[in-house]
């Protein structure tokens, strides 16, 4: 399985430098104010990828740190609470 995946890998490797070579090619990103920005295209590909990762990498960091403090403060909770007289279900002593 461990051979697979390396071809795989050395395979995706091959197309990737592929592409970039077919679109080395320099073109322009135009922003405001006449702003021209001039790169092989790739860069930009390169750019954005990167930018689009790191933001969604952003947004599930900010769901998790949010989960986070919610069970913190659940445990909390569950810690304050009185025992309850509810019988223990068997199925923990198996999980221990």
């Amino acid at each position: 399985m461990r051979y697979i995946v390396r071809i795989i890998e050395v395979a995706l490797l091959v197309f990737l430098i592929a592409v970039t070579v077919q679109n080395s090619h320099m073109v322009e990103f135009k922003l405001f104010f006449g702003q021209v920005w001039s790169a092989p295209l790739i860069v930009f590909l390169l750019v954005f990828f990167v930018a689009g990762a790191a933001v969604g990498l952003l947004a599930t960091f900010t769901y998790y740190l949010r989960m986070r403090r919610e069970l913190t403060q659940l445990k909390k909770e569950l810690r304050t609470r009185p025992a309850s007289k509810v019988a223990v279900d068997p199925s923990d002593a198996i999980a221990d």
